[in-house]
């Protein structure tokens, strides 16, 4: 339990990132970041390999290994490199982009879709009972902070946030969303900021 509730807090740090960015409080930034990435990170390795475990077969094992390194890759890949991460975990302030291609054409959150694919990916590879209850815990703190997020705080630190959600999604890929992502693919563009 006590993995559980310092994942919890990592993550209840990281979302405190954005009130930080608001208030423009020098300095607090890298310390949440940096703070709240180590607890998830200390959490996710301790809730795989702690406690009592599934009886999986050996290639399931191998499986979800797989599914969570690629979730993991993606969700990193969402969170620092389709997003301006000097700006959203480092420097004072907000930058104000607002970044709407790439990946984000997809769905507006799509960490949160990335993350709670790894986490069934490490509950199926660790087989660990304590990995899947964290799992549910984690994505459901998480789904109430980014709906929390997406309608009281994107829209105050973003000029076009209302309008971005009317035409994507928040966490489940659509058809049209799809088509602007594949559109964008074609076009050889990069995730603009």
């Amino acid at each position: 339990m006590k993995y559980i509730l310092m994942g919890s807090a990592g993550f209840l740090l990281m979302h405190l990132l954005d009130l930080a960015s608001m208030k423009k409080m020098p300095f607090l930034k890298p310390i949440l970041s940096f703070c709240g990435t180590a607890l998830i990170a200390i959490s996710l390795v301790m809730v795989a390999v702690t406690g009592v475990k599934f009886g999986l077969s050996g290639w399931m094992s191998m499986a979800g290994w797989i599914v969570f390194m690629v979730s993991i890759s993606l969700m990193a890949y969402s969170l620092y490199f389709a997003l301006p991460a000097g700006d959203t975990y480092i420097k004072s302030g907000t930058s104000g982009q607002l970044v709407t291609r790439g990946i984000y054409a997809l769905v507006r959150h799509p960490w949160l879709l990335f993350f709670a694919l790894s986490m069934a990916g490490l509950v199926i590879g660790s087989r660990s009972v304590l990995a899947f209850q964290a799992g549910l815990a984690w994505t459901i703190l998480s789904l109430v902070l980014v709906y929390l997020q997406d309608r009281k705080i994107f829209p105050r630190m973003f000029s076009g946030y209302s309008e971005y959600r009317k035409t994507t999604p928040m966490l489940l890929p659509n058809q049209k969303s799809v088509t602007a992502f594949i559109e964008g693919l074609k076009q050889n563009k990069v995730p603009e900021v």
